[in-house]
This record gives C-alpha cells, sequence and structure tokens, in this order.
C-alpha cells in the first residue's frame, strides 16, 4: 500500500505532470523530426527529378571551370557537364591529357572546351595569373572545385613527413581558395543580369564528416572546407550564387587506390551523376546547410551515423581509428613485400 500511495501522490504532483508531459512533447518532435528528415532523404536521393542545369545557364553559351579535370572525378564533372550544354575550362596538371580531352568533348558535345595547365602544388603566383587570364571575359556561371590531396598512406599526425602536412594544406585549402576568389567574381558578372544563376561545387569527404585519426590532416583539412563553403553559400546567396559542399565516401580513383566498385564505391561516373542530378538538395546531409551528400549508399551511411552514434563520438572516433591503423598495418606489410621484391 505504501508504495500505491507513494504512486498515486507522485502522479498527481503538477511537477510530475509537467515533466512528464515535457517528456512526451520531447518525444513526439524528436520522432516527427526524424521522420521528416528521413522522408526528405528518400525523396532527394530516389523521388525527385534530376536537376535542370539551364537554369545555370547549359545551352546558352555559359561556362564552367572544372579543377582536377584531368582524371577520375574531375574528368567526369567536364564530360558531364559539356553533356548538358555547358561549355568549359579543363584545369590540371599534364597539358597532354587537357588538350585530349578538350578535343574529346568538342568534337562529342559540339560545345567549346579550353584547358590551362596548372601545378597545383606549387601555389606559384604565375598560375593564378595565367587562370585569370585564360578566363577572363568568359561568361562562366559554374566551378568545380575538384582539386585535392590525401595522404599516401594513413599515418599519425606526429610522424606525418612535413611536405606531405604542407602538400595536403596547399592542395585542398590554399589553392581551393585562391582559385575561388578568381572564378567567383566572373560567375556574379555573368548572373548579375538574372538570366542564369551561378553555382560552385567544393568537393568534401567523409573524412572531413567524421574526425579521422590516422588521417588527420586531411580530415582537418576536408572539415575547414565545411565551413568555409558553408560561410560562402551565405555570402553568394544574394548574388544568386549556389554554393554547396559535395560529401562522398569512398570512389574509384588514384586517390582512393581502389580500383574496384561495389554497392557503396562507385565510379567517378556514377557518383557524377548522381551529385549534377541533385544539386540544390542535401541528400544524406539533411542536418547540414549549403551541403550534400548525393550518392545513395553514402547518403544512407550519413543519415545513419548522424542519427545513431553521432559523427563527433568517441565511437565513432574509435571505430575509424581502428579501421585506418588497420588499413596502414595492412599498407605497411605490403610496402615491406615490395621492398623484397
Amino acid at each position: 500500500m505504501a508504495i500505491q500511495d507513494f504512486i498515486v501522490s507522485v502522479s498527481e504532483s503538477k511537477l510530475v505532470q509537467a515533466f512528464l508531459f515535457a517528456a512526451l512533447f520531447t518525444g513526439i518532435y524528436k520522432i516527427t523530426n526524424l521522420t521528416l528528415s528521413l522522408g526528405a532523404l528518400l525523396a532527394d536521393i530516389f523521388v525527385l527529378p534530376a536537376t535542370n542545369f539551364s537554369k545555370y545557364g547549359a545551352k546558352k553559351g555559359k561556362w564552367a571551370v572544372i579543377t582536377g579535370a584531368s582524371d577520375g572525378i574531375g574528368k567526369e564533372y567536364a564530360l558531364q557537364l559539356a553533356k548538358k550544354g555547358l561549355n568549359v575550362v579543363l584545369v590540371s596538371r599534364t597539358a597532354s591529357k587537357l588538350e585530349a580531352l578538350a578535343d574529346e568533348i568538342a568534337a562529342k558535345y559540339g560545345v567549346e572546351a579550353k584547358y590551362v595547365a596548372f601545378d597545383a602544388s606549387t601555389d606559384a603566383p604565375a598560375n593564378y595569373e595565367l587562370l585569370r587570364e585564360s578566363i577572363a571575359g568568359l561568361p562562366v556561371t559554374v566551378l568545380i572545385n575538384n582539386v585535392g590531396q590525401s595522404h599516401s598512406i594513413p599515418v599519425p599526425f606526429l610522424e606525418t613527413e612535413e611536405k606531405e602536412l604542407v602538400d595536403i594544406i596547399t592542395l585542398n585549402n590554399t589553392v581551393t581558395l585562391k582559385i575561388t576568389q578568381i572564378v567567383a567574381p566572373l560567375i556574379a558578372e555573368t548572373v548579375s543580369d538574372k538570366s542564369s544563376k551561378g553555382l560552385i561545387l567544393t568537393m568534401g569527404s567523409f573524412g572531413g564528416l567524421l574526425p579521422t585519426p590516422y588521417l588527420a590532416t586531411y580530415s582537418g583539412s576536408k572539415a575547414f572546407l565545411q565551413q568555409w563553403s558553408a560561410a560562402l553559400a551565405g555570402e553568394l546567396k544574394p548574388q544568386g550564387i549556389d554554393v554547396e559542399l559535395v560529401v562522398s565516401y569512398l570512389v574509384t580513383s588514384a586517390m582512393s587506390k581502389i580500383r574496384r566498385t561495389s554497392a557503396t564505391i562507385p565510379s567517378p561516373k556514377a557518383f557524377v551523376q548522381s551529385t549534377l542530378a541533385s544539386v540544390g538538395r542535401r541528400g544524406g546531409a539533411q542536418e547540414r546547410y549549403a551541403t550534400s551528400t548525393p550518392f545513395w549508399t553514402h547518403a544512407l551511411m550519413h543519415f545513419g551515423i548522424e542519427n545513431t552514434v553521432g559523427v563527433y563520438s568517441s565511437v565513432a572516433n574509435k571505430l575509424n581509428f581502428s579501421m585506418h591503423k588497420s588499413i596502414r598495418a595492412r599498407a605497411l606489410k605490403k610496402a615491406a613485400r615490395n621492398k623484397k621484391d
């Protein structure tokens, strides 16, 4: 009886009732918010139609500038934007590859294609001046920031060679920002007549989404791009320029060193198709402004991590640590075998 009396007295307490109502309201709010976010995710990646690039000047004589354009993801951006009807400026290090790609694009899609041989690893003033001169006067509406570098293999930060550290920050951050400062004013000028909108896409990474031990410098450089890109989006939106960070897990490429595709590791072609089709939508990045995780499995992974353990949790950090420690061990063993051979 004493327990029953206690329960009755507690249940009649206004303070307890208020607490229970608050808990109920909070639970309903969280469930509703999760349900709506999940619905938006599924609509973004499976239901809504592909973005129409005519609003960014496709088939209207406008230009796209693509960095890291000679191979992999950058090459696919160039091919697919040209297919949509944008003229392209290809920016990368190897002139011979760029020339061949420019000829292929012009012949296949009937658009104009220019190229700029730009060795981003040097951060040389002459490179930026050449780019500025090469695009001067062009009605540019699109910039794809695709240049980047990761570590050769996972490595503890305290053992990271200074050159590798500097190269990663230079390519992923300094060069990206400087190129954007050159190209964005042209985009703003082009779209000032309101006949089309502008677009700046910057390649992000799960390495920047999740703090990643053994890839600390790369992880930090990509996290920087997240904050910079979202801030830039706020600044340029009033000028009619859309800015998005594109988050990806692994894609088959020279940088990832993965050649075989799978459900979670698409080819550059499949990844770029999903990215361009979903411009303006968040995919798996429902909690982030001016950010998209477009490829369907990456989107589900991002959403799942964010809504379970959380991207900044100790659990996610420990899992990342174990995974990349294991990858490093295998890479070192392989290097040792190759050295013996």
